[in-house]
């Protein structure tokens, strides 16, 4: 008794996605609809707080403030 699984997607959806994927000139990490959001604005995001955080500690520091006691 063999059992054959479907599979998850139909053969012509695959080919046509492949075509679309293969068609785009651009980098492989940047060829999904939401692939920008997750590539460059959340390293973005990372960055600018991680710079925010270090500005506000060191204004902190060279003027006094936030001391624990």
């Amino acid at each position: 008794m063999s059992m054959v699984e479907e599979p998850f997607r139909p053969r012509e959806k695959l080919v046509e996605r492949q075509r679309l994927f293969q068609s785009i000139h651009k980098h492989t990490y940047l060829k999904g609809p939401l692939d920008k959001v997750t590539s460059v604005a959340i390293p973005l995001a990372l960055a600018g707080s991680c710079l925010f955080m270090i500005g506000r500690g060191i204004y902190n520091m060279s003027n006094g403030i936030g001391k624990k006691e």
